[in-house]
């Protein structure tokens, strides 16, 4: 019985959203890590934070890099997760002039 509620528990942690294909995560997911960054290896370099993925019914932190842009004066938009009425959405990070 106790394991049937377990995975009752863990399924009810997601919904997918047929007409989006989204992901919706109804935990919150927990705060970001503070990190430490390694020296910028150039001026050019962007650090990009970390960020946690949701995976396995289970947030996982992905550390921050140090990046170039793909292209003069582009700068990052960071991961992130957007709170809506049934849950969380995580939304891509990307590269932005």
């Amino acid at each position: 019985m106790f394991k049937r509620m377990i995975g009752l528990v863990f399924a009810g942690a997601l919904v997918f959203s047929a007409l989006g294909g989204e992901l919706v995560v109804r935990i919150a997911p927990p705060r970001a890590v503070i990190e430490h960054r390694d020296l910028r290896p150039s001026h050019d370099h962007v650090w990009i934070p970390g960020y946690h993925r949701y995976e396995n019914n289970a947030y996982v932190w992905t550390p921050g890099t140090w990046q170039l842009p793909p292209r003069p004066h582009a700068r990052w938009i960071a991961h992130r997760w957007t709170h809506r009425k049934d849950g969380w959405v995580f939304v891509e990070g990307h590269w932005r002039n």
